[in-house]
């Protein structure tokens, strides 16, 4: 069985109820392939999470951005694993740059945070990528390769895991690996996972590239053979999000 195709919208820190409620109308109208095809995940700033969840149709889920790394308690501005399976919010996206970057999470911390998240019942969508001077010094492999063992080090099930590769320079930046290049790291990666976790866990891990994905690029990048969907970041705002799902036919076709 081949691996399902995936696209995450991560809506990062934007929007308003009246903006969340257009955005929620447009994917609820849009024509997309059937759930056996695509996996389609959008994730909303915290505090919208319920409004979206009751509102966005029942094929689409939801994700949480973050969460924190054990139980809840004194953990000022903090959420729970708990508190999103309590929400019956299926995933949580662990790990994106901007987190790692701006605060300074560790590769052992986001590894931490992956085990306990999925001990509770969550999916996660685990986030990897370089820098561009890691990329312009040649150690792309080794840091995505040392970030993807941070976190195999703490898992034993790879079932409810999507890997999202997001080289940072091309968050937001407009600038996007091209199709070559995405498939040459997703090929290593699973090459990587292949040889220090199993060959199963290789075959059947989905990853999934981020990092100004369009619709205008997104065919392309799908049609790559280690290419399992889409993380997508401003564009998931926006109606071309539908045009980004409907890729997955590419998947499908080939």
């Amino acid at each position: 069985m081949g691996r399902k195709f995936f696209v995450g919208g991560n809506w990062k820190c934007n929007g308003t109820i009246e903006e969340v409620n257009k955005i929620v109308s447009t994917l609820n109208g849009g024509e997309v392939p059937s759930q056996d095809v695509v996996e389609v995940v959008v994730s909303p700033p915290f505090v919208f999470l319920p409004l979206v969840k009751s509102s966005l149709r029942p094929d689409f889920h939801v994700a949480a951005q973050n969460c924190w790394v054990n139980k809840g308690g004194a953990f000022t501005g903090e959420v729970s694993a708990e508190m999103l399976d309590n929400l019956s919010i299926p995933w949580v996206i662990i790990g994106h740059s901007e987190r790692r970057l701006i605060l300074k999470e560790s590769n052992e911390f986001v590894g931490d945070k992956v085990a306990y998240a999925l001990s509770q019942g969550l999916k996660v969508i685990a986030c990897i990528g370089e820098t561009l001077e890691q990329r312009e010094a040649g150690s792309t492999m080794e840091v995505v390769a040392a970030q993807t063992k941070a976190i195999a080090a703490k898992v034993s099930n790879w079932t409810d895991v999507v890997l999202a590769y997001e080289p940072v320079w091309a968050i937001g930046t407009g600038k996007v690996a091209t199709p070559a290049q995405a498939q040459e790291v997703h090929s290593e990666l699973r090459k990587w996972l292949q040889a220090n976790v199993s060959p199963d866990v290789a075959a059947s891990t989905r990853i999934i590239y981020g990092g100004s994905v369009t619709a205008a690029n997104c065919k392309e990048l799908a049609a790559q053979p280690d290419v399992d969907g889409f993380l997508v970041g401003g564009a998931s705002l926006k109606p071309e999000f539908i045009d980004i799902i409907k890729s997955a036919e590419i998947k499908k076709n080939a």
